[in-house]
């Protein structure tokens, strides 16, 4: 409480010595709103409309909230800093491989017609009907901990129709390729750097595509995913294999 007081103080200096007289009462209603927000774990960093950021923490992962029914991560799985890769995950697999194939995949016995889970027609294996994966076969919830888990497919058209998707060649500076998603409802946004994707040994496409999973099966042997690079944003099904980045959402 010391350490919000202070800052109380700064911002009230701040605003007798730049504003005009007029508007110091708008200041200070600003100031009490970014108090308030410390004191429930936020973060004092203003959005764009001047009012206190809709960010925090879920078990140590930084999140956006751009006013979905979802709150987003800021990084994928496995980095520390939205311009970083992070890892690469086969769909249903919570470690990285350094071999993307059906050979390693770890559900189906070697091919792409023997799946012994989330399966839902007899001719690509053993039919459970699982169309969503488990907590414990996701990579976000199981890597991240807490409420954390992988999107749906639903929950990523939403954040597709929902936001403007600005292409940029170098995120902040750092001279990472990807989109910036901004939010039509709150005017937030998060970061999705253009990783690529991985099968067999080889990282590809880096720079140029993103590729992201969806929790939720496709039939056959693949799974939702979201892929974004010079065709526009659109959706597309990746065999199951096949290493792509993860992000994180929670409610």
């Amino acid at each position: 409480m010391k350490y919000l007081k202070f800052l109380a103080a700064m911002f009230y200096m701040l605003a007798v010595f730049t504003a005009c007289e007029n508007d110091i009462e708008t200041k200070m209603e600003d100031l009490e709103n970014r108090i308030e927000n410390l004191e429930n774990g936020g973060s004092t960093m203003g959005g764009t409309n001047g009012s206190s950021a809709s960010t925090g923490t879920e078990n140590g992962h930084e999140y956006v909230d751009l006013g979905l029914s979802v709150k987003w991560a800021t990084c994928n799985v496995g980095a520390t800093r939205p311009e970083y890769f992070g890892n690469y995950y086969a769909w249903g697999e919570t470690t990285p491989n350094t071999d993307y194939d059906w050979d390693n995949y770890k559900w189906c016995n070697g091919s792409s017609t023997t799946m012994t889970k989330y399966c839902t027609d007899s001719d690509y294996g053993t039919v459970d009907n699982k169309t969503v994966l488990d907590k414990e076969d996701d990579a976000a919830a199981v890597n991240m901990g807490g409420s954390w888990r992988m999107p749906t497919l639903e929950e990523w058209t939403e954040l597709i129709d929902n936001c403007t998707w600005e292409i940029t060649d170098s995120y902040k500076g750092t001279g990472v390729e990807g989109r910036i998603l901004k939010s039509d409802i709150n005017g937030n946004s998060i970061f999705l750097p253009a990783a690529g994707y991985r099968y067999e040994e080889i990282l590809d496409y880096t720079g140029s595509i993103g590729s992201y999973w969806s929790s939720s099966l496709n039939t056959g042997s693949s799974s939702y995913g979201l892929r974004f690079g010079s065709g526009g944003v659109r959706w597309n099904d990746e065999y199951r294999y096949r290493g792509r980045s993860v992000r994180g959402v929670f409610k």
